[in-house]
Formats: structure tokens, C-alpha cells, sequence
């Protein structure tokens, strides 16, 4: 079992729990100040996975995680749930060494919503609020961007843009910084055809992205279509696939016998085609605008050493300080707070543990510390504030 500290807020955890492709929580509920959650301890994430085998994979895991990806929002979706944060951090792999080792789980609801009323099946009403945004930028729909109510197809862009990234390793929008960032990203996203974006890639790849980039608000996807798209890339045999696709076989065979690939072109009626988005013209524009005032916490994590600086001193323009530090596999995380009190700030990136020469200097000017880590390498980060001295002693 795998113990999370977690406030429980979103009623999905109960709905959700066990179903394809979603792990099951055992146990939720209060410990004195504490919200306790347990569930299924899991395995690594996709992100984990692409991050130790130098950055790529191949084409068959990555047509075989969208297999399975595809399964598993449909069953998420059938419950009347969108997830609203499809990335490859969410996808994780069962326990390795265990029977589930191939098995690809989805998890991180904090952001699921309803797309309908499981009572009554009524979509939920649209609506589209410029200054709200949930998700993570580099993977969310342009829709999200848009502060569009959240329903599935915006799952599936997200998806879309996972598996180019997994496949790629890198999206055509990454790299933008500052405070117009999500405004760069959205309009780079609207600007970029699927055939630009998926160039190098397989063709069931490009059909997919067309695909899901068109479909409306309250319009059903077809999934098993989707997931026949990539039938012809991970071979015959299902036991030596990379990744366990046992779960999507039910939407394949909603297709017919049919093998292979089937194209997004085709219709299954005598309606006309609908008009497909190719990228912006240069004449088209979007306005984003923020009603509310900037956030006063943020956090930064799988933050190289070269990268600690950039972020720091970016949160100290904006008055953030940094409020905790922690360490994963080598690589930073941070949560910077403008609440913290504190009134000056200065760290200390050392290759050991600890160096105790520098932490007694800044002793000396009376700065105490306030969050340290320890990263695998023997290296540290020891961060020491002035301030408020309830906030530092």
C-alpha cells in the first residue's frame, strides 16, 4: 500500500475508483488535522519512463499507450467524469516485478469535472470564462486556454499532444516564458496544423490530432475508431506488446472484424464532412484576459541545477520566496509563497551535504534556515530567510 497525505476534495474518488485503468482507493478519511487516502501503490510514471530511456520511445509503446489511454478515458467518460489533466506525468505503469508491470493506470483526479449529470444524462451547461484556466499548459486543449467548459474532447487533445511529446520529445510551444506564456502557448497550439505538429511521425498519429482537434462540445468520440488507428502499428500479438492493451480490446471489436487502420475521412453515414481546423490564419487572433489578481503561490518541479536560479529569481521579481524545498532522482522542487513574511532570502546549491562554512556566514547575518533538501548525488539545497521571526525561529 501507498499512503498519500491529500486533502480529498472531488467527489470522483469514490465514483471512479476501480474502474478500467483507475486505481482503487482502500481507505479514505480525517487523522487529527491530517486527510488520509489510501490506495494501490503503483509503479512509474510515462514522464519517468521517456525521462530514463534518454528522452524517446518507440513507436509501438507510444501507439500502444494510446490504445490503452483511449480505453481508459472512455470508461472515465461513460461515468459522466472528464479528467482535465491528461499528460504523460498521470499515466503510470503498475508496480514493476508484479503481474501489472505493463499495465497503464491514470490518476491525479484533482481536476476531474462532470461533462454530464449522471441522473438525468444532461450535458452540464456551456460556458466559457476567459480568466479560468485548469490544467497544465504545455498539454491542455486549446479549449482549456480558452476557459471553455471542460467535456471529452478536450481529454483527448490533451492525450494527442502526450503522445507527440512521448513520441517527439518535445511540442512546438514548449519554451515560452513569462507572464504571457499561456497566451503564446494557446495561440503557437491554434497556429500549428497536425500536419506540422506530427511531421516524422506515423500517420495514424496525424489522423488522430485531426481528429480530436474538431470534435465539438457536446459531440459522443468514437473511440474504438481511435483506437483502431493504431491497430496496424503494434502487431498482432497482444502478449508481447509493450504496454497491457487487454483493456481496449472491447472498443476494437465495436468496429467489427475489421483490422488495421481506419480513417478518420471515412463516415459512417451520408452527412457532409465537417470542416477540419488547419492551424490559424494569420489574419485570426485570440484575446485572453485575467480578471484576477496573479497567483500567490506557485511551484516548480523536476528543476534541474542549471535551471534553480532562472526560477528563483523569476518568483523574487513577482515577491514570492521560497517556502519548501524537496528532491526526487536528482532534480528540484519548490514552492515559492508571498505569504511567507519573510523579508530576504539566499540559498546555497552545494555538490555535499550541508555546507556548513556558508550556513554559518549567513548565521552571522542573521539569516536562519527555512527549507533544506538532500538529493541521491550527496548534493543540497539549503535556503536561509529573514524576516518575521515567528516565520523563521
Amino acid at each position: 500500500m501507498h499512503i498519500n497525505f491529500v486533502c480529498v476534495k472531488h467527489p470522483s474518488g469514490s465514483t471512479l475508483s476501480g474502474i478500467h485503468g483507475v486505481p482503487r482507493v482502500h481507505y479514505k478519511g480525517k487523522q487529527s488535522e491530517y486527510y488520509i487516502m489510501i490506495m494501490d501503490m503503483l509503479g512509474p510514471s510515462l514522464w519517468d519512463v521517456w525521462n530514463n530511456n534518454s528522452h524517446s520511445m518507440s513507436v509501438e509503446m507510444v501507439a500502444c499507450i494510446a490504445i490503452e489511454a483511449i480505453s481508459i478515458l472512455e470508461k472515465m467518460h461513460s461515468k459522466g467524469y472528464v479528467h482535465g489533466d491528461v499528460k504523460p506525468e498521470n499515466f503510470l505503469l503498475g508496480p514493476p516485478g508484479t503481474l501489472q508491470e505493463k499495465k497503464l493506470f491514470l490518476v491525479d483526479l484533482g481536476l476531474a469535472t462532470k461533462w454530464k449529470d449522471t441522473g438525468t444524462g444532461e450535458l452540464v451547461e456551456y460556458d466559457q470564462r476567459p480568466d479560468v484556466f485548469r490544467g497544465t499548459v504545455r498539454y491542455a486543449s486549446v479549449h482549456a486556454h480558452l476557459g471553455r467548459t471542460g467535456s471529452r474532447r478536450d481529454d483527448l487533445e490533451s492525450l494527442a499532444y502526450t503522445l507527440v511529446f512521448l513520441l517527439r520529445g518535445r511540442l512546438p510551444w514548449q519554451g515560452y516564458q513569462g507572464e504571457n506564456k499561456g497566451f503564446l502557448v494557446c495561440k503557437k497550439k491554434m497556429a500549428t496544423s497536425p500536419e506540422s505538429l506530427c511531421c516524422f511521425c506515423p500517420q495514424p498519429f496525424r489522423q488522430f490530432v485531426e481528429y480530436v482537434v474538431n470534435l465539438k462540445f457536446d459531440e459522443e468520440p468514437n473511440y474504438a475508431k481511435c483506437i483502431s488507428l493504431f491497430d496496424g502499428i503494434v502487431g498482432p500479438n497482444p502478449d508481447i506488446r509493450p504496454i497491457n492493451t487487454d483493456g481496449a480490446q472491447k472498443l476494437i471489436y465495436q468496429v467489427g472484424q475489421k483490422r488495421g487502420r481506419l480513417m478518420m475521412e471515412e463516415d459512417d453515414d451520408d452527412q457532409p464532412k465537417k470542416k477540419i481546423r488547419m492551424g490559424m490564419p494569420a489574419t485570426q487572433w485570440v484575446s485572453v484576459y485575467n480578471a484576477r489578481r496573479p497567483m500567490k503561490q506557485r511551484y516548480h518541479y523536476n528543476v534541474a541545477d542549471g535551471r534553480l536560479a532562472q526560477h528563483i529569481s523569476k518568483g523574487n521579481e513577482d515577491g514570492l520566496f521560497i517556502s519548501s524545498v524537496a528532491s526526487c532522482s536528482n532534480l528540484w522542487a519548490l514552492i515559492m509563497d508571498a505569504g511567507t513574511g519573510f523579508t530576504s532570502q539566499v540559498y546555497e546549491l552545494s555538490p555535499y551535504f550541508l555546507h556548513k562554512e556558508w550556513i554559518m556566514e549567513q548565521w552571522e547575518k542573521n539569516f536562519y534556515i527555512t527549507a533544506l533538501a538532500g538529493a541521491n548525488n550527496g548534493s543540497s539545497l539549503v535556503v536561509m530567510s529573514r524576516g518575521n521571526c515567528n516565520d523563521v525561529c
